[in-house]
């Protein structure tokens, strides 16, 4: 059976470290578990709130008035394998990047570049979880789900996921709690080609090239960690939710506005927001670009009770002691005057539980 606790502190299940605690905290060690829980809330009409490695939640001072599930599963078992590819299944509570290195000690590539990044396995389908020029829809096959609305496992392939930027079917509701997911990875040894710039210069690579699936990990786990971006208690800078706000996608009309307005800004020979290519009509730029050149640099508020990173200026840090409100008061203030500086509206990334921004 399940372990249930009362009053439990939600603060240490996540990184940024805030939050008050859980009427009820229930930790499902399996899958039945995990389903039986999440009936049992809601046949009760209690209100649910999952929980996997705490990578993405602001939870509000008060807590959560309900019941919290922590998906604690475990498991990963190839499925089948080629000359060219392996198909593996795993546990939604397996802890990412542990998923990651395995992967690259068994030689399968496909999801090196992901190294470093925190939380579950089960989360990665939700967010859609990228970096490097990589994201887990390039390599997911099928998500096991429970389905609340019909009380039903079911089972989405790629296409049903409906996997976009930072984004999918699992994340516009709560009617799905993903159980298991399947990946197809690449057989060989080698990375899959190498797409980010950063990452290339520091292989001493082209862009498009492969390289030995260690080197890439290492590559990616230093990129992160000069960023703050690997879980480190003792390093303040990793207190967050990673990158807080999202890389804005505009149409072409407001892109131009935008390169405009920053021309206007920071003058004719000033610097010009990157701009990337994401769609029919569409271009993607850099929020951490928008944040840093509305004021906001790094180590903004310091020394806190919250701060941006010290290492990166997409991060909101706690620096020791910060609330829950004090993130939201910093990530409004960022929201507000990035879009006073650019008339860019940044969309955050992490979900605010109990509370709004």
């Amino acid at each position: 059976m399940a372990l249930s606790e009362h009053g439990a502190p939600l603060a240490p299940l996540t990184t940024m470290r805030v939050g008050g605690p859980a009427d009820t905290l229930v930790t499902a060690v399996t899958t039945d578990e995990v389903v039986a829980a999440v009936r049992a809330a809601d046949e009760a009409g209690t209100p649910l709130l999952l929980v996997s490695g705490g990578s993405n939640l602001v939870i509000a001072d008060d807590g959560f008035r309900g019941t919290v599930v922590r998906i604690a599963t475990q498991g990963l078992r190839v499925e089948s394998r080629d000359d060219e590819h392996v198909v593996v299944t795993v546990a939604a509570g397996e802890v990412w990047d542990e998923v990651v290195a395995r992967a690259v000690a068994e030689g399968w590539s496909g999801i090196e570049a992901l190294s470093g990044i925190p939380g579950l396995a089960g989360a990665t389908p939700v967010q859609n979880v990228g970096a490097y020029g990589q994201e887990v829809a390039q390599t997911i096959t099928r998500v096991l789900a429970w389905d609340r609305q019909e009380q039903r496992q079911v089972t989405f392939d790629n296409a049903q996921c409906g996997f976009t930027y930072r984004h999918s079917v699992f994340k516009q509701s709560d009617r799905y709690v993903v159980l298991e997911v399947t990946f197809e990875l690449g057989l060989g040894g080698l990375s899959a080609p190498v797409a980010y710039a950063d990452l290339a210069r520091q292989l001493d690579v082209e862009q498009g090239e492969r390289v030995p699936l260690a080197a890439a990990r290492e590559a990616v786990l230093v990129q992160r960690g000069n960023r703050g971006m690997v879980l480190d208690a003792s390093d303040h800078d990793t207190w967050s939710c990673g990158s807080f706000f999202t890389n804005p996608i505009l149409p072409t009309s407001q892109m131009d506005a935008l390169v405009e307005r920053a021309t206007q800004r920071l003058g004719p020979d000033g610097p010009v927001p990157p701009v990337f290519a994401a769609g029919e009509g569409q271009s993607k730029t850099s929020a951490a670009w928008l944040i840093d050149k509305a004021g906001f640099g790094k180590g903004h508020r310091m020394p806190g009770p919250v701060a941006l990173s010290t290492k990166h200026t997409l991060a909101i840090t706690n620096r020791g002691g910060a609330t829950a409100a004090d993130v939201a008061e910093l990530a409004r203030e960022v929201r507000d005057g990035v879009r006073e500086a650019f008339g860019v509206t940044l969309v955050n990334e992490p979900v605010f539980v109990g509370h709004s921004l």
